[in-house]
């Protein structure tokens, strides 16, 4: 059995249940937003984020999930869902998991409408049925998405990032997205208990290793979502360039700054960056990080009691640094 339909097996009936209410929160009465909408849920990737919010919930409830679990799942994956079609019209992408984009398909103005959309419909979804704790952990994970957004941006101008920034905008970016999820889960069956906390901090941990990972396959051979080096193209200083920059003298700086802001498009030179950072120890560096965010994320669940959906979280958090793409 694959890793994905492992996890995904202790909350299998939640999930197909799941699938129709998620449909069902999108419908609106005018047809061409139904038509992008049928679209979009048509070509849903693996779903590890509702999968987070029923793992937790069931972990923390014996085994059990509740309407409020099922909402802030809708809501979780209406919202994420609104990001990736800005995002896709942000970074002017054509396509999104091998498919067209909204915005190739429907131009920008419709793109960025539907977006919006999606968001009023999940801030909707809480305040409809007075869920306005829940809606506060979303509200909270959208201002940092957008944040770090900002923040990455400002920054690659100037290409100074430091460790300490390249944490920070991984967390608002990532994180903080998994982090709304494991502690939407938890809120949605024990608000207001220690659980909602322990769970943010678990699902952020799971973040920052899974970002750090998607940040290794820039500088990996495997046939991967995208191409190797684009990160460099794009400009965008991840964990091994920093830790790379960080570690060799003031000449190999000052040649691989140049490289990255003047001859990004040049393959060769592109290759010659990528050498450079394993030369440096750029990419052991990023794997050591990355493990240390596992075993803390593992760390804080083995103080839960030994059940099927803290196995499938178990597996969850060691799936996000050993998958392949």
């Amino acid at each position: 059995m694959k890793i994905v339909a492992q996890i995904k097996e202790p909350v299998y009936q939640e999930m197909e249940k799941f699938e129709s209410k998620f449909r069902d929160s999108m419908t609106s009465k005018v047809a061409l937003l139904n038509r992008i909408t049928h679209y979009i849920v048509n070509r849903k990737g693996k779903q590890m984020r509702p999968m987070f919010v029923f793992l937790t919930a069931k972990l923390l409830n014996n085994g059990e999930v509740n309407e409020r679990t099922y909402r802030g799942a809708s809501v979780i994956e209406l919202i994420h869902t609104a990001t990736l079609v800005h995002d896709d019209v942000v970074d002017e992408s054509n396509k999104r998991r091998g498919f067209f984009s909204i915005n190739a398909l429907w131009k920008n103005k419709i793109a960025v409408l539907v977006g919006d959309y999606l968001l009023s419909k999940g801030l909707l979804l809480s305040i409809d049925n007075g869920d306005f704790d829940l809606l506060k952990i979303i509200s909270v994970a959208v201002r940092e998405m957008s944040e770090g957004e900002l923040l990455q941006i400002e920054k690659a101008r100037r290409l100074d990032i430091t460790e300490e920034v390249y944490y920070e905008i991984i967390r608002q970016k990532t994180a903080t997205l998994i982090a709304a999820c494991c502690s939407l889960g938890a809120c949605s069956v024990k608000p207001d208990s220690t659980d909602v906390e322990t769970f943010r901090k678990f699902g952020e941990l799971c973040g920052m290793a899974f970002q750090i990972k998607d940040d290794l396959f820039d500088y990996g051979g495997q046939k991967i979502g995208k191409p190797t080096g684009i990160d460099i193209k794009e400009q965008k200083m991840t964990l091994p360039l920093i830790y790379a920059l960080n570690h060799c003298a003031k000449k190999e700086k000052s040649w691989a700054i140049n490289s990255i802001k003047n001859h990004n498009k040049d393959k060769k030179r592109v290759k010659q960056v990528i050498a450079f950072v394993k030369e440096k120890g750029g990419l052991d560096y990023a794997v050591g990080q990355m493990l240390q965010y596992r075993d803390e994320a593992l760390e804080l669940l083995s103080t839960y009691p030994e059940s099927d959906y803290k196995a499938a979280l178990e597996l969850m958090v060691n799936y996000v640094v050993d998958r392949k793409k």
